[in-house]
């Protein structure tokens, strides 16, 4: 039988995961005071550059938290731009991949800043409302597939199976599914870091997911 995004919330593996990711819950703003560039300290300074070169949001999301411990942050950004800008996984899986860890934490900024990326990267609107709705997406091509039942038994079951291994290898290769196993897991330490730091979306932007949405 299939995992899916739905099953896994039923099971009740994340319902604690949903809530703490979800900067919805709580009115109050982020727990680290914003930075700006000036006012980054020596140690900070080379890697608020780098981050402003090549992110969405500036030195905010996941950056904002890492920038208080900069050495984790530098390893943690060499690491993110690698699985962005240099994974083996095609950017339209890449990015589903994100999507599906996101949906599964309930990360309002994580699938705020991707589910365009994933568009526009070549994932279909379709696959992205499912993926939102936590439901299996209908006419996915053989690699989604692949994709989706991989990250979703993976975190479902905290193991894959035979099956669905020898699928992902068939279909991806062994360097994909390492790749993609790890940009899975990262996506999950940055949606702890959002949630931990109660890291919302841009003022006056939509939350993705609204209280009550399963």
């Amino acid at each position: 039988m299939k995992t899916t995004l739905a099953g896994i919330a039923a099971s009740g593996l994340i319902g604690y995961m949903a809530v703490a990711a979800d900067p919805s819950a709580t009115p109050k703003g982020p727990r680290f005071v914003p930075l700006t560039y000036e006012q980054l300290n020596v140690y900070q300074k080379p890697l608020g550059e780098q981050i402003m070169k090549v992110s969405s949001v500036g030195l905010g999301g996941p950056y904002n938290p890492l920038l208080r411990s900069p050495v984790l942050g530098q390893r943690m950004f060499d690491l993110l731009y690698y699985l962005r800008w240099n994974s083996s996984l095609p950017l339209r899986l890449n990015e589903m991949a994100i999507l599906i860890t996101g949906r599964l934490w309930r990360s309002q900024v994580e699938w705020y800043a991707h589910a365009p990326l994933a568009i526009k990267a070549g994932l279909s609107p379709e696959i992205v409302a499912d993926l939102k709705a936590r439901k299996r997406p209908a006419n996915m091509k053989e690699d989604e597939a692949a994709v989706y039942d991989f990250v979703t038994e993976l975190a479902a079951k905290h193991l894959v199976s035979d099956e669905t291994f020898a699928r992902a290898k068939q279909v991806l290769g062994e360097q994909q599914v390492v790749d993609l196993t790890a940009v899975s897991g990262t996506y999950v330490t940055v949606a702890m870091l959002l949630a931990m730091a109660e890291e919302g979306v841009p003022p006056g932007k939509e939350l993705p997911f609204k209280p009550g949405d399963p």
